[in-house]
């Protein structure tokens, strides 16, 4: 199964907790125990988990991406002003895979699911493949 959603994001860099619709679409798709591959089709977005209970933990990240990758442009060769935000993509991946458990994806007490924006503010797609093993 095959789900499509799509976010707007408000800022250049931010991360955008999805756990909720990704869990929504598991329970949709009756999967009990499979896997979920959570993809953006990005080339300035990313997926990633992460701690979901401290909220200042993704303001550390995005500080530290942009302490570590500046956008200052004449540092790059690529013509549209946004390589800091390819690069901080490939740092991240565009996707994660999840095992589902008992019709939960299987997380840390901590983790939550993010989207990634770097090159923003923009409207995103994300898809998320649901597999059930087979039994």
């Amino acid at each position: 199964m095959l789900f499509t959603f799509r976010i707007s994001t408000d800022r250049s860099l931010s991360f955008t907790d999805i756990s909720s619709k990704v869990k929504k679409y598991i329970r949709e798709s009756g999967c009990r125990n499979g896997i979920a591959i959570i993809f953006t089709p990005h080339t300035t977005a990313g997926i990633t988990i992460n701690e979901n209970a401290d909220p200042h933990v993704q303001d550390d990240i995005a500080w530290k991406f942009r302490d570590l990758i500046p956008p200052d442009e004449s540092e790059y060769l690529h013509g549209e002003r946004n390589s800091h935000s390819h690069v901080m993509s490939t740092l991240t991946g565009a996707s994660v895979t999840l095992i589902i458990k008992d019709g939960n994806p299987l997380l840390g007490v901590w983790q939550g699911i993010y989207f990634c924006e770097f090159d923003g503010p923009r409207m995103r797609t994300i898809h998320i493949k649901i597999m059930k093993d087979v039994e």
